[in-house]
């Protein structure tokens, strides 16, 4: 009996320890931004994969990244293109594709890949080069106007490629209902406004919203978790 609780608490350890071990293995291979522009910028030539879908990837880009992910139809040419000893830098939306991606390469024989933490919304919601097909509908000196021209401003900062984005309208047709002219929304999509993102240099992740009074910022939240309620507690406390 004492043999077999044993055996079963052994087993239990060193499972216990490959989940530790897996869980740390993952979180090496998701980079923050700084880590990510470094090992990229330490490249010669870096493999960079935007692993959005093709209509997200015209839009807007990391300058010098080829698109492709798990559900392309031309994915094992691609994978052929890349050198396996040489890293591999990847992102997406947020972080779900680009880690699937990750891991997929990383099982399948590539010595490094990494996913970059915040996906496209970190690397252009922080000024890092990229591509983009269009102008900005919204520029910087525009936004500047509306948030000095009104006392209270609440600006939704996302995607429309972006599930918890979406999530964000309803939330915000309430708020708009209850404030009325009280609070100015303004809503700022990647795929419309990419260069005033870049230039505000605030965001990390999609959603991303704002809520400032006579220009300052009083409230930042990333995610909608408790948006309405918060959003209520800011501007009650001012």
């Amino acid at each position: 009996m004492k043999n077999q609780i044993l055996k079963t608490s052994l087993t239990a350890i060193a499972f216990l320890w490959a989940i530790a071990v897996f869980s740390q293995n993952e979180n090496h291979n998701s980079l923050s931004l700084d880590s990510f522009y470094s090992k990229i910028k330490s490249q010669k030539n870096p493999q960079i994969v935007d692993a959005r879908t093709s209509e997200e990837f015209a839009l807007n880009h990391i300058e010098g990244a080829v698109n492709f992910n798990l559900q392309s139809e031309n994915y094992e040419q691609h994978i052929a293109k890349l050198d396996k000893s040489k890293p591999v830098f990847i992102y997406s939306i947020g972080a779900g594709r680009s880690v699937a991606l990750e891991k997929e390469l990383l099982k399948t024989g590539f010595t490094e890949a990494y996913s970059l933490e915040g996906g496209i919304a970190n690397w252009i919601g922080n000024g890092k080069p990229f591509y983009s097909n269009l102008k900005s509908k919204l520029s910087l000196a525009e936004f500047n106007k509306i948030i000095a021209s009104n006392k209270n401003v609440l600006v939704d900062i996302g995607s429309k490629y972006c599930g918890p984005c979406k999530k964000v309208k309803p939330i915000l047709e309430t708020i708009r209902t209850e404030y009325g002219s009280n609070l100015k929304i303004v809503e700022i999509e990647l795929e419309d406004s990419p260069q005033v993102i870049a230039d505000l240099k605030t965001v990390k992740v999609f959603p991303t919203l704002i809520l400032y009074e006579n220009g300052k910022i009083i409230f930042k939240k990333e995610g909608i978790s408790d948006l309405k309620n918060e959003v209520d507690i800011a501007l009650a406390s001012k």
